[in-house]
């Protein structure tokens, strides 16, 4: 059922417009674990990227070698959706640090965008610039929708836990927002304590 709505894109617009107020922890949760274990990407060596932060400075994969990163896909800036994710990542951010885990956002927005989005909600999470898609294609989070124009398509809510040697653990290739952050706290747990 859930490989059907992700066909039809039904998972991806039930969260879309509901920001926080979407399915319970529980069935978000059995959703997004049933899309993870469809991924291909686990296991293998996360993608190289480089990309301009909120401050126009560039972060680039290999300064986190040695720890963990969770890097989310996000559509967009400050819509509701977006805004719950990058507001619970920062409440948990406390917890990430003593998980010695970097959290990473990306999503089309100019480096302007990020500063403002940050501002207004408070968000403590470095947000980071992939105007071209291509740090989302190459994690899988770019659904393309021309034929033939592959910039014509939408960012599929999407995370990525990479562990300390650069290797991808987890992939979650459908998230739905409410909770997502901590159900990202718990798998890094879990796989911090049975590698």
């Amino acid at each position: 059922m859930v490989g059907f709505l992700r066909q039809i894109g039904l998972v991806l617009v039930l969260a879309a417009p509901f920001g926080c107020a979407t399915l319970s922890d529980r069935e978000a949760g059995e959703l997004e674990q049933a899309a993870a274990s469809r991924s291909p990407l686990v296991g293998q060596s996360a993608p190289f990227f480089s990309l301009p932060n909120q401050a126009d400075q560039q972060v680039r994969l290999q300064e986190f070698q040695g720890r963990w990163v969770v890097l989310y896909f996000y559509p967009a800036d400050d819509t509701p959706g977006c805004t719950c994710q990058a507001t619970e990542f920062t409440r948990l951010i406390g917890r990430y640090d003593r998980l010695d885990a970097a959290v990473l956002g990306v999503s089309p927005n100019t480096p302007q965008s990020h500063r403002l989005f940050r501002q207004k909600h408070g968000i403590g999470i470095t947000l980071l610039s992939d105007l071209d898609h291509a740090v989302a294609k190459k994690y899988g989070a770019w659904n393309k929708m021309g034929w033939q124009d592959d910039r014509i398509g939408r960012i599929v809510r999407s995370t990525v836990l990479i562990n300390p040697q650069g290797q991808i653990a987890y992939h979650w290739p459908e998230v739905m927002p409410k909770g997502h952050a901590n159900r990202v706290r718990r798998r890094l747990e879990n796989l911090k304590n049975h590698p």
